[in-house]
């Protein structure tokens, strides 16, 4: 979902693109409703120029330019006064409609009192109202595509946060009872449910079974074997000891965690009422929440993201096809683009690319090399690996073969800066603390590729760096880092 300042943003963008096009059009469109005009009616001599110094001439842009200064601020304030603001599918699209049409012509009225205040006659009234008119449609027409775009997306089950419930038989039965009954529960998705006590029968209501993920033990390799966006806990009225740990996994792998009291479940009170402020879900929880979810850095991120791969995917396009030729000329066998079967963010799988830089047989040899591995842990490094080939010896020193990543940034598995993915094969041998580096986005460039790659032996030394990036990261540290990878690239000390 985009931010609210991102909605600042663009309704300037839009204003501007409306006053340009009033501008520009006004010469052309209004001889039309003049006395003449194939348009004109009577009244329409309410919008004709009356200064005698502008027949013929429309004023110049300059002189208008002011009009815009006000409205922008002025059409903001009053959306915000609408709620205008608020997420786009919280809004009805007559509320959309209204708020969008309204703001502009409400700020249109301290035009006119700048105008009467200083008696100015020198100012086009045709103008205004086309301005006003162009200004509501743009801004409803972008607000309502961006609706039906986030509506498709929501009933495809997009934005669907996987739950996992946590809780007594009884208290569990009422949890889905509530999701399946309660419409603004769209976005959740129930995964399953722990038990604090042992193995339970599945709550089956509504011909939907929720089945057992285990024991309240389990949650902390739950979280990082499988996509799980937020835990909801149903807190007994006596017993609950448990939930310590189960916060402290959620706490360590940044995963939003709900507290229910459960006598607030069951008891109905007559005059007292429970309060709500800007919670998806209705019924009383204490939250907690990681830093940066859903936040501006986080969009800017992704739109970083999104609009560096984009360039580069295009830009590099010949260098890709260079790259592939020489691959296919100098290793005929090898095929050009290697698929690479990782773990990402949640523990979701996901398959990057790279292009091809070892010999075919390169994962029969692995076990033979092992003894080589310079790196202590469940990770293989070998700095001068013998299986790789000359050529692409070459593109792994300036990091040339990690290009086609640049596709997994575009969709979303990674990031260009980030912490390093992990194979299947690693996460079986991570120790549980190692794990939490995959509670975000991986990237293609990480601080152990920028901070001593090949000096660095001991894995836990690693892990360490990469906890300190995810404890304080913040878009400047992404920026030095990304700065650091270029130098490193580009003085080939990158492999």
């Amino acid at each position: 979902m985009i931010p609210r300042r991102f909605f600042w943003l663009f309704d300037i963008i839009i204003l501007s693109i409306a006053f340009l096009l009033g501008y520009f059009l006004v010469p052309h469109i209004q001889p039309l409703f003049l006395p003449g005009g194939p348009l004109y009616i009577s009244w329409f001599k309410l919008f004709s120029l009356p200064p005698p110094e502008w027949i013929g001439n429309f004023p110049p842009f300059s002189k208008l330019l002011w009009i815009l200064l006000i409205t922008t601020p002025a059409t903001i304030l009053i959306m915000e006064i609408f709620s205008g603001y608020r997420s786009l599918l919280e809004q009805s699209r007559t509320r959309i409609l209204v708020s969008s049409l309204t703001s502009p012509i409400v700020s249109l009225g301290l035009i006119t009192l700048v105008l009467f205040a200083f008696r100015s006659t020198g100012w086009s009234r045709f103008f205004l109202f086309l301005f006003v008119f162009l200004s509501g449609i743009l801004l409803a027409s972008y607000r309502l595509l961006l609706r039906f775009y986030y509506a498709r997306r929501r009933k495809a089950g997009y934005y669907a946060k996987n739950t996992v419930l946590i809780g007594s038989t009884s208290s569990l039965e009422w949890m889905v009872r509530y999701f399946y009954e309660n419409p603004t529960t769209i976005e959740y998705r129930l995964l399953g449910y722990l038990s604090p006590l042992g193995t339970i029968s599945s709550p089956t209501l509504f011909n939907f079974s929720l089945p057992s993920l285990g024991k309240v033990q389990d949650l902390g390799d739950l979280l990082i074997q499988n996509p799980v966006h937020e835990v909801i806990v149903i807190q007994p009225t006596d017993g609950g000891d448990w939930i310590k740990k189960v916060i402290e996994d959620c706490d360590y792998f940044r995963v939003t965690l709900r507290i229910v009291p459960e006598v607030l479940l069951f008891k109905e009170t007559r005059d007292l009422k429970m309060l709500y402020r800007h919670e998806e879900l209705k019924f009383p929880a204490v939250a907690f929440k990681p830093p940066h979810i859903n936040t501006e850095a986080l969009f800017i991120k992704r739109l970083l993201d999104i609009i560096i791969s984009a360039m580069f995917l295009i830009l590099l396009s010949p260098v890709f096809l260079l790259i592939s030729i020489a691959i296919k000329i100098t290793t005929p066998r090898l095929r050009v683009l290697y698929p690479w079967r990782v773990i990402g963010n949640k523990g979701m799988p996901f398959t990057g690319y790279k292009f091809t830089t070892m010999v075919p047989d390169a994962d029969e040899r692995k076990a033979e090399l092992i003894p080589q591995n310079e790196m202590t842990g469940p990770v293989f490094n070998i700095k001068n690996d013998p299986r790789v080939t000359p050529l692409e010896r070459f593109l792994r020193k300036f990091s040339l073969n990690e290009l086609p990543q640049l596709w997994s940034v575009l969709k979303g598995d990674m990031s260009i800066v980030g912490l390093r993915p992990a194979g299947p094969h690693e996460l079986e041998r991570y120790e549980f603390w190692h794990k939490r580096k995959l509670s975000v986005r991986l990237g293609i460039t990480c601080p152990w590729q920028v901070r001593g790659r090949n000096r660095i032996s001991n894995f836990d030394d690693w892990v360490k760096m990469d906890l300190e990036y995810i404890d304080n990261w913040s878009l400047w540290l992404d920026f030095k880092i990304l700065i650091r990878t270029a130098w490193a690239v580009i003085t080939g000390t990158g492999s």
